[in-house]
Order: C-alpha cells, then sequence, then structure tokens
C-alpha cells in the first residue's frame, strides 16, 4: 500500500514563523519543511499511510498548533 502525501501552505502569526517551523520539523509525518515567502510562510510535505490518519495529522497536530493562523492543503494524487 502506497503512502498518503499532501503538501500543505501554512499561515502563522507574524513573527512565528520560526517556532512554528521548528515545532513542525519535530512530527514524525512531515517529511519536509520550509520558510517561504509570498502569501504564505510555511510549507511542508506530509506522508501518512491512510487518508484517515492524514486527516488526523491534520485536524489534530497541526492546525491545533496556537500560532498557526491557517492551512491550505493539496492532496497528491
Amino acid at each position: 500500500m502506497g503512502m498518503n502525501k499532501a503538501w500543505v501552505l501554512v499561515n502563522t502569526i507574524v513573527g512565528k514563523e520560526n517556532h512554528v517551523l521548528k515545532e513542525l520539523r519535530k512530527m514524525p509525518n512531515i517529511k519536509d519543511a520550509h520558510l517561504v515567502t509570498g502569501q504564505y510562510d510555511i510549507l511542508i510535505l506530509i506522508e501518512a499511510t491512510s487518508m484517515k490518519q492524514l486527516n488526523d495529522l491534520l485536524m489534530w497536530n497541526i492546525r491545533r498548533q496556537k500560532d498557526i493562523v491557517n492551512t491550505v492543503t493539496m492532496i497528491v494524487i
């Protein structure tokens, strides 16, 4: 069974970008994470064994971070 992947664009509270990036990089299912310029602050790649796990990671681990304002998720097909 293949891995489910998603790219996620993240907006943070101004000035919290580096802190959020550091916290995201600690999460085991985040395979890549970078600060970016433009409309979004951080770009991350998530890998999960199922769509349910991917959704749970987004809802309970990433979007609940107090310094994250919003996210845009793009599922890789």
